[in-house]
């Protein structure tokens, strides 16, 4: 894995070929979620074909863009799209982003994405801060010869999900009377939506929603020394959960969009109180 960090360090240089902003915090914008970039103080915006290495995401509702500014006056390097498993890239290159961000000089990743209902409670538009995930359904990004550069061989998972970052979140909704729920996040490879057999199995491993991102992020954030906190809005309830309603990636977007307002208004308030 040396090359791993060979090419972080070559897009590490393509971005300080075009900027020299330190952020404080970064943010990764999953699908429906750009609005917030839209009120970003942007310093400094870069398209992921301009950075060395690279990967490009390809998927509708993903913009494509390093964005380096602040938000609620805290500075942010902000993923204006992510990519995917799915889309073909390994694993290295999923992370490759997450691991730029750490160095790059973020001391916290605030993970979002659009996610799946399994717990029966939810409904579609709720916001979900992860508590902790299931990650077997998905390669490990951390195989392979270990760059010590980055982080140790054998990186504990006991607590992925920050606590002083998690009681954050809550406080910030409290503070803006947004109901927050709370649970357990699992990732699947993608692109294909799960079967009602599948969301069955998961419901009985302790999962609460279920996506195609995210997972992979955390882990490599962690193993690279990042405070990780994750919320998913829930776009859609499980495939099965609710009977005979297909699901669709228009839905997930669309759902995404209504909620949001209220999504924009928690991380704003959570970038503004998170303590480094």
């Amino acid at each position: 894995m040396a090359e791993i960090y060979e090419e972080l360090k070559a897009a590490l240089a393509s971005v300080r070929s075009k900027t020299d902003f330190v952020p404080e915090i970064g943010l990764t914008l999953g699908s429906g979620l750009g609005s917030l970039a839209e009120s970003m103080d942007v310093e400094c915006r870069i398209n992921y074909r301009e950075i060395a290495g690279f990967p490009i995401s390809t998927v509708a509702g993903h913009d494509g863009s390093f964005l380096f500014g602040k938000i609620a006056g805290r500075r942010v390097a902000a993923m204006s799209g992510r990519v995917h498993y799915y889309e073909g890239y390994p694993m290295k290159k999923v992370v490759m982003p997450v691991r730029l961000m750490r160095l790059l000089g973020a001391q916290a990743v605030l993970l979002t994405n659009a996610a799946g209902g399994i717990n029966q409670t939810f409904r579609p538009g709720d916001l979900m801060l992860i508590t902790d995930h299931i990650s077997q359904f998905v390669p490990d990004p951390l195989i392979g010869s270990n760059p010590e550069e980055l982080g140790p061989r054998f990186p504990d998972m006991t607590c992925v999900y920050d606590r002083e970052l998690r009681e954050t979140v809550l406080r910030a909704a409290e503070m803006q009377g947004t109901n927050i729920r709370q649970g357990v996040y699992l990732q699947t490879a993608g692109p294909a939506y799960e079967t009602p057999a599948e969301i069955r199995m998961f419901r009985s491993m302790g999962a609460d929603a279920v996506g195609m991102s995210t997972v992979c992020e955390a882990i490599a954030a962690r193993h690279c020394g990042l405070r990780v906190c994750g919320i998913s809005c829930i776009t859609n309830m499980a495939a099965g959960i609710l009977p005979d309603q297909p699901l669709s990636h228009e839905e997930v977007q669309e759902t995404g969009r209504k909620a949001g307002r209220k999504f924009e208004d928690l991380l704003k308030q959570t970038i503004r109180d998170i303590s480094l």
